[in-house]
């Protein structure tokens, strides 16, 4: 059985789980620096994000 940590230090009752969501994060950033596509820019992604989130807005008023 794995140590308690304290909430206070740690989002993650045991060490096991920290070390499996560690594992699992560095993963999936490996997974983004790998990616061949071209970056987009923040400015740009940031726009595409509130044009979608205005048509999810827009649709739920709607119905």
């Amino acid at each position: 059985m794995s140590a308690q940590l304290s909430p206070i230090v740690s989002e993650f009752e045991t060490q096991e789980q920290a070390d499996s969501y560690d594992l699992w994060f560095r993963a999936k950033v490996q997974e983004a620096l790998d990616d061949p596509r071209p970056s987009i820019p923040h400015d740009e992604a940031m726009a595409l994000l509130e044009q979608r989130l205005a048509a999810k807005r827009k649709a739920r008023a709607g119905s």
